[in-house]
């Protein structure tokens, strides 16, 4: 089922050149277009996890870096100028190599947050979120720090693995969403347990055959 990895090409968007790179698979059943944390890189664990995860289940996986950091900037834009940025890559992938496909959406951290603000727009059948930075580290308890509401406000269904000892919090289940404690923090270095609750998750997912 597995095939070479494509190489890296650039997108235009509206804030910058993003680049892709992108992991195929013969026949895909669907695909996923991840994002990366804030100043972060596609090449952290638990990206890579989630990679292999989603080939081994039948998905092209495209993993997208963000204008700024193509320009090697790690200081992150407003969130806008994220969404905007990704949402045009998402939309020139959707007139390219994934046409057709069911679409997952997801990321590491604020990419998760990216995909959870802008799945209605991109269309997608569901969303992961891997380490999802529910609030500030120390501010738990402020509701105003909280970004509950960017979760809760997809409608499509929601993994969230999540590790058990993350600073940044633990979201709660929901109806439509399923969050798996792992072992770890916020980095999310322990891939097994990840590659199992998001092939577990792929596996069941409703969208599959569409």
């Amino acid at each position: 089922m597995l095939s070479l990895a494509l190489s890296a090409y650039e997108l235009q968007t509206p804030h910058g050149v993003a680049r892709v790179q992108p992991r195929p698979v013969k026949q895909p059943a669907g695909a996923l277009v991840l994002g990366h944390g804030a100043g972060g890189s596609v090449g952290v664990p638990d990206l890579v996890a989630a990679t292999v995860a989603a080939r081994a289940e039948g998905l092209t996986v495209c993993l997208v870096e963000q204008p700024y950091r193509v320009a090697g900037r790690r200081r992150q834009p407003p969130a806008a100028h994220l969404d905007a940025a990704w949402l045009a890559v998402v939309a020139q992938l959707r007139d390219g190599m994934i046409a057709g496909l069911p679409l997952v959406v997801g990321g590491r951290s604020a990419g998760a947050r990216v995909a959870c603000r802008t799945a209605a727009d991109a269309g997608a059948v569901a969303v992961l979120c891997l380490a999802f930075p529910l609030h500030p580290p120390g501010r738990g308890d402020d509701p105003s720090k909280s970004r509950l509401p960017e979760l809760d406000a997809v409608r499509v269904p929601t993994l969230v693995v999540q590790g058990e000892r993350d600073p940044f919090g633990m979201p709660p289940a929901a109806p439509n969403r399923e969050v798996v404690p792992v072992p770890g923090d916020h980095s999310l270095r322990r891939v097994a347990p990840i590659t199992a609750a998001v092939a577990k998750w792929l596996a069941s997912a409703p969208w599959r055959g569409l």
